[in-house]
């Protein structure tokens, strides 16, 4: 890391996570590519160091399951990025897959003619082809709820830590200069144009800001006096009055151990895989008593920090509210840590789905989990300028798998122009009536 910040940068890149770094480097290469500049112009301030946030305790799902259509043009991009050197990123391209009960048919129907319009190639099979499919990979496979499957080809996982050592040494190779332990405190303004950020080592000149700041982006709003609470109408027509700018949800995500090598059929590295039974309750496998009304799992291969064999999995995340405290961030948090039902949630669903797992429920890995992220109004993200030299990349907690978008911030900052894969995230759609989801939608992932 960079030790003695510098009096002024062209670009200032707050947050080194996913985004922060993805934008960097690919803004980096954008410069030199168009003789416009060089790596040397773009610093990164973090107030405690690369991956220090969300994107260091991911579970490091790369999946385009996604309701909201747009999103998908942004995963194709994202995989590029992944693609562009798997090695340095951690990233293990075995596909995602997806089940479900036959209510969600026509979802899955829309999501996979999407995924294919924007060159993401994905499949869906129904019934019996359904439950064929998932027994081919997994002969252990309890299928009996299993309506609908789609299988997201490009689709995989990656290591957090591995992602983010190979994203920061991308930056290094291209001459962004990386600050840890700087924290931003203000910023000098002028009208809606920002001429300095104010850290904690002193302040910083500056052309544009890109501000990348993860669950810490609420208090960097706040900082530029922007409002707590928009009034948001939905494209169903729903309308929300006053509704929360920032929602902070906790993670619910932790590991199983399983001592023989978690592979299919065939002897491969599965697919990440998901399930969401609305109508099928998760029981505790020992006492018989129902845990949660439906189910919604995934998991994966155990990645890093894990320290024998074993998955990484979660559910859905917990709703806190508009107010979270943010220090100390994830594992170290005693009041974001998961819940005690969620140690026999997980290997109970996992159980109930393949019978390889039947019996895991002295397995859960009891250790320190969790995480917090700030989702914006309609649970989508937001990318677009919030001043005149501001850009705001708000991820809405989706951000690990979306490391393409730094790659199109990069495109816009140096040509001027936004993306047309960019353009369905901004702030005006809120005021439009053109937010995602509904008004009345209880899930963060849309």
């Amino acid at each position: 890391m960079e030790r003695t910040l510098p009096d002024g940068a062209t670009y200032t890149v707050i947050g080194a996570g996913i985004h922060g770094l993805s934008t960097a480097w690919h803004l980096a290469m954008a410069l030199e590519r168009t003789g416009k500049g060089s790596g040397t112009d773009i610093i990164v301030l973090d107030k405690t160091g690369p991956g220090a946030g969300a994107s260091g305790i991911a579970c490091g799902c790369v999946r385009n399951l996604y309701m909201t259509e747009p999103l998908h043009a942004i995963l194709r991009h994202s995989v590029d990025v992944w693609m562009h050197d798997p090695v340095a990123f951690g990233f293990q391209q075995v596909g995602y897959v997806s089940a479900g009960e036959a209510n969600q048919a026509e979802e899955y129907d829309r999501m996979t003619a999407s995924q294919n319009a924007v060159g993401y190639p994905s499949t869906v099979y129904h019934g019996r082809e359904a439950r064929d499919f998932l027994t081919t990979l997994w002969p252990d496979f309890k299928t009996d709820r299993i309506e609908v499957v789609i299988h997201e080809h490009l689709s995989g996982y990656a290591g957090t830590l591995q992602a983010i050592a190979g994203l920061a040494e991308k930056c290094r190779q291209h001459g962004v200069r990386i600050f840890a332990g700087v924290e931003v405190t203000g910023y000098d303004r002028q009208g809606r144009r920002v001429s300095a950020v104010e850290t904690d080592h002193g302040t910083v000149r500056t052309d544009a800001v890109l501000l990348c700041a993860g669950a810490w982006m609420p208090n960097h709003w706040a900082l530029f006096d922007l409002p707590d609470t928009l009034d948001v109408g939905y494209r169903d027509g729903s309308f929300v009055a006053g509704k929360d700018m920032w929602t902070f949800w906790r993670l619910l995500e932790g590991e199983v151990y399983h001592d023989r090598a978690y592979v299919t059929a065939g002897g491969h590295n599965p697919p990440v895989l998901h399930v969401e039974l609305m109508n099928t309750p998760v029981v505790n496998e020992e006492t018989g008593q129902e845990i949660q009304d439906n189910t919604y799992v995934y998991w994966k291969n155990g990645n890093e920090r894990m320290d024998r064999p074993g998955l990484q999995g979660g559910t859905m995340p917990i709703r806190i509210g508009p107010k979270a405290a943010l220090e100390p961030y994830g594992h170290a948090n005693d009041a974001y840590q998961a819940d005690p039902w969620f140690s026999a949630y997980l290997p109970s669903a996992m159980g109930a789905l393949m019978g390889r797992f039947e019996g895991h429920m002295p397995q859960f890995r009891e250790r320190r989990n969790g995480g917090i992220g700030a989702f914006t109004p309609d649970n989508v993200p937001v990318f677009d300028w919030i001043q005149d030299n501001v850009y705001m990349i708000a991820d809405s907690n989706h951000g690990f798998k979306m490391t393409g978008v730094g790659k199109l911030v990069a495109e816009e900052m140096v040509g001027g122009e936004t993306p047309a894969d960019l353009k369905p995230f901004g702030m005006a759609r809120f005021a439009a009536g053109q937010a995602y989801g509904s008004g009345v939608t209880n899930c963060p992932w849309v």
